[in-house]
């Protein structure tokens, strides 16, 4: 097998091959299986980092693994847009992982090796979404990513964190069989295959002849690819932040939430294209749900001071930026919606690793606690203040590219509302990012009832020590927020390639 094929097939697999050594080290022996964990992640990365070059030089290939029937295979697809998400979630999951050691030793020591096995099949799934070739391929990985990520968001097993995995299973779960798969055999009635094509799949006179089937089957993947959270279907969410901290960066940042935007920005891209989309008519609902979603979801993060749920609701919000951008079809706001991927990834992970450092150090979990703690821990808030800038959309950090040429995007086309969205947007994440920076570096240290000071958890504020196993992985992930728009023009070389792949 050539080196083209073998790349994405070891980036998909590697992390499910270390499942069985993961098993066989057990709690026995934490350090190896911990080890063997960070070497999959490492090796999964250098795998991606293979197809670069390739990449830049081909532009995309794909590779049939197995062919079921005449348009549905097993297919993978090496091109610029995988290839920047498989990037952003393999460099991430690496930093996760030595997070995890510190978090989890720290508070949740058990159901260990069940832990790091949910995390392993689960970048499998990631990586598998990145370079899946057709939706068949896509909707695998995809129901694969909900199971295998189940007993990572229940893994407190107390009776919240089992309503909530059940709640996130039941969402996903039941919106991919309800949605997805009557969308996918519309699209094989009509078009006769499910693989993807530059611009979309769909002639003209498909797309007069069924008109109404398609906009069904539209809405269906728009919905039925829930991971990403469109209001109303986004409840599930917020639910999920019973799970540790680690789980919810990688629900938020580094694999399941993304996975959803991802899947929609194919069908956007290589199912519908720009004139299957507009001819069909449904831009504008597309754009105006998003939107929707982008404000409310902000709105409603400013009203919770559980710090985790302020993050859920943010995540929300940022996921709708991905898929208004594509779906306005203007070279910039794809790339600014595209760029958002890597943009929100980076930042948000940062966002998520602060509470859990914060949650370590303290078990504190509601934002009016954080009084004074940025004294105690100066790493975990100093990246989350540069976390929070590049969420905002602060020049000189990754998340002001993303959001320019989303605002670009949308002035290019004529949509004022578009760009208002946005800025309405940014302002909103000042308004709850940046008070809890303050509260931490300037107000006096938080006073517990004395409830909490009996509470076995309670740490008296002179004993609060930071965990350096948690707050140096998320400073790196906060510095690197900056590094990545120092380097963009890099990044626009791949945006660049994507842009002439698939938007006119």
């Amino acid at each position: 097998m050539k080196s083209e094929a073998l790349f994405p097939l070891l980036a998909i697999l590697v992390s499910a091959i270390a499942v069985p050594f993961i098993i066989y080290f057990g709690d026995k022996k934490p350090n190896h299986r911990e080890a063997v964990s960070v070497i999959a992640g490492i090796l999964k990365f250098l795998f991606v980092c293979l197809l670069i070059p390739i990449v830049l030089e081909k532009g995309s290939y794909t590779v049939e693994l197995i062919k079921l029937y005449e348009g549905i295979s097993i297919k993978l697809l090496v091109d610029p847009l995988g290839l920047l998400f498989a990037l952003g979630a393999s460099f991430l999951w690496i930093l996760t992982t030595f997070y995890s050691i510190g978090y989890m030793r720290g508070t949740h020591a058990i159901r260990q090796t069940r832990y790091y096995v949910s995390f392993a099949l689960s970048l499998t799934a990631t990586m598998g979404v990145a370079f899946a070739g057709n939706l068949l391929t896509l909707f695998l990985f995809y129901e694969l990513m909900s199971i295998v990520t189940y007993p990572l968001v229940a893994h407190k097993e107390d009776e919240e964190a089992l309503e909530g995995a059940r709640k996130y299973v039941i969402y996903l779960l039941g919106t991919a069989k309800l949605f997805l798969i009557p969308a996918m055999a519309i699209t094989y009635f009509v078009a006769g295959t499910l693989d993807y094509t530059p611009r979309g799949i769909f002639t003209q006179d498909m797309l007069e002849q069924h008109r109404l089937l398609l906009q069904i089957a539209l809405i269906l993947y728009l919905y039925g690819y829930n991971k990403c959270a469109i209001m109303p279907l986004h409840s599930w969410l917020p639910s999920a932040m019973v799970a540790p901290t680690p789980v919810s960066a990688l629900l938020h940042a580094v694999a399941v939430v993304k996975t959803g935007a991802f899947a929609n920005v194919r069908v956007l891209l290589n199912i519908y294209g720009k004139d299957g989309v507009i001819g069909l008519g449904l831009q504008e609902f597309i754009l105006f749900i998003t939107a929707l979603t982008i404000i409310v979801g902000s709105a409603i993060a400013l009203t919770r001071q559980n710090f985790k749920a302020r993050l859920a609701f943010s995540t929300v919000s940022q996921l709708s930026y991905i898929v208004f951008g594509t779906a306005l079809f203007t070279p910039l706001s794809v790339i600014g919606g595209i760029l958002h991927i890597t943009a929100h990834a980076f930042s948000k992970i940062t966002l998520f690793f602060s509470a859990g450092s914060v949650y370590v150090s303290t078990h504190y979990t509601e934002i009016p606690q954080f009084d004074g703690l940025a004294r105690k821990m100066p790493l975990t808030f100093t990246a989350f203040f540069l976390a929070s800038l590049s969420m905002i959309g602060i020049p000189g950090f990754i998340g002001f590219w993303s959001k320019f040429n989303l605002v670009k995007g949308c002035l290019t086309a004529g949509l004022i509302s578009g760009a208002l969205v946005f800025l309405i947007s940014s302002f909103l994440n000042t308004a709850y990012f940046l008070p809890i920076v303050f509260r931490a570096l300037l107000k006096d240290p938080y006073q517990p009832s004395k409830e909490e000071q009996h509470h076995h958890h309670y740490t008296p504020y002179e004993k609060i020590k930071e965990n350096y196993f948690c707050a140096i992985p998320l400073f790196i992930t906060a510095i690197l927020t900056i590094v990545l728009a120092s380097q963009i023009e890099h990044l626009y070389k791949l945006l660049k390639l994507i842009e002439v792949l698939y938007v006119d």
